[in-house]
């Protein structure tokens, strides 16, 4: 159950890798409006399941703190994250806000049943290193004018970790839930650009594919996956695999003609897969349980 968990947990990642090549090939809608369009088509798998099985109604019953803090993840994560690429260079605010992975791994040492080992905290930090090395390709400085950026970036981590770390302590509550989460989402980020965006809408077909896409997979999809994960897989082997997205997602730029490659990337390969690794060894080595000997 808690192998299976993981792997689910891990095509959440697999998914996000994509949403830096939909999000380019989108056009030039500004992000509340992509954020609005993407989680109401998120929704719409869940929605269709309750058509198909109203019964599972019930399951959006749940106390208010579970509504409070799934909104709160994902859009505060969301809106965080716009805030900060809005204040500040998209390198430096992207590598702060990508201290998730790093703050779950470490954060997972308060939840119950949950032993924090070092492996899993070099693991970690081997993949941040590996994010270090893809995003500062360009060079990389902090500037005390784009502290109002940086502070979001930085609440956007810890948003984001704290939403996962929580989520693990609603094993019981059912992933349907996510589509509320959705929905919310999307509503929360269209009032948003209304009041601070004009609308631009794709300009073709290609561009509005894009649209559909991030809102079946890095969008949509991605975040029921993500929401079964951490409450069924290994929390600490997720937050730390968490860094193969960026990863990822810039050899599928490259691979696709958006990014020119780079030897960092093979670096970053090495950290973050060896990270990774790292961080599983429990689980792809499991301690075998001592056999008593015959005299005893």
């Amino acid at each position: 159950m808690k192998a299976r968990g993981t792997l689910i947990g891990f095509t959440a990642i697999l998914m996000w890798s994509l949403l830096a090549l939909m999000t380019a090939a989108s056009g030039k809608m500004p992000p509340f409006q992509l954020s609005a369009i993407s989680f109401a088509i998120g929704s719409l798998p869940g929605l269709l399941l309750f058509a198909a099985r109203p019964h599972r109604l019930r399951l959006l019953r749940q106390p208010p703190k579970v509504w409070i803090i799934g909104i709160a993840g994902l859009f505060g994560y969301h809106f965080l994250y716009f805030t900060a690429l809005r204040n500040a260079p998209a390198v430096e605010a992207g590598l702060i806000a990508y201290l998730w992975p790093l703050f779950i791994v470490v954060g997972s040492a308060l939840l119950p049943g949950e032993r924090l080992r070092w492996h899993h905290v070099a693991g970690a930090v081997a993949g941040l290193a590996g994010t270090v090395a893809i995003v500062s390709r360009k060079g990389i400085s902090f500037e005390d004018q784009y502290a109002l950026g940086y502070g979001a970036a930085f609440l956007c981590a810890f948003t984001w970790s704290g939403y996962s770390l929580l989520t693990r302590s609603f094993g019981r509550v059912s992933t349907d839930v996510v589509t509320g989460f959705c929905l919310a989402t999307s509503l929360l980020s269209l009032i948003c650009h209304l009041f601070l965006e004009t609308t631009v809408w794709p300009a073709g077909g290609s561009e509005w594919l894009a649209v559909v896409g991030l809102g079946l997979l890095p969008v949509g999809a991605a975040f029921y996956a993500w929401d079964y994960g951490v409450k069924n897989g290994d929390i600490q082997i997720i937050g730390a695999a968490s860094y193969a997205a960026p990863l990822l997602s810039t050899l599928i730029l490259v691979a696709s003609g958006f990014a020119e490659p780079d030897w960092r990337i093979g670096l970053a390969c090495l950290l973050i897969t060896g990270g990774a690794v790292l961080a599983a060894r429990d689980m792809l080595m499991p301690k075998r349980s001592r056999q008593p000997s015959p005299a005893e």
